[in-house]
């Protein structure tokens, strides 16, 4: 009976959707950031590397989008340098600036898009 059991409990393990592949609001990334102090040994909660993975991955679709708007011809969303400096205070400042109400619309890539634009506007044309 036990292996029938814990055979079942792998069975629906196993085809449980990942918890990161479910998109969250900006608000909810926005709150469970804020709970984590900004200091080195953040590095080790496994909730900080979740957000880190987060934010990255954030980081990569909206990269992804900048050069494939230059690539076609469009303005970017965004005109930030190959490599930027980044302040996660100043980062988690202007998210926690987005009315509540509107991160509960947005998606984390939302925010981070919102925030390169804000911080690396494209030139007028």
């Amino acid at each position: 009976m036990k292996v029938v059991a814990v055979a079942a409990l792998a069975g629906l393990i196993l085809a449980a959707p990942p918890v990161l592949a479910q998109s969250r609001t900006l608000d909810a990334f926005v709150t469970e950031a804020n709970r984590i102090p900004l200091n080195p040994t953040s590095a080790i909660r496994s909730d900080a590397r979740r957000l880190v993975r987060e934010f990255n991955a954030s980081m990569t679709t909206v990269g992804a989008e900048v050069r494939d708007a230059r690539a076609a011809g469009r303005t970017p969303p965004a005109c930030p340098p190959e490599r930027i400096q980044m302040n996660p205070r100043q980062l988690l400042d202007y998210l926690n600036a987005i009315p509540q109400a509107r991160r509960q619309r947005m998606t984390p890539t939302d925010g981070i898009r919102s925030w390169l634009a804000s911080r690396y506007p494209c030139p007028a044309a």
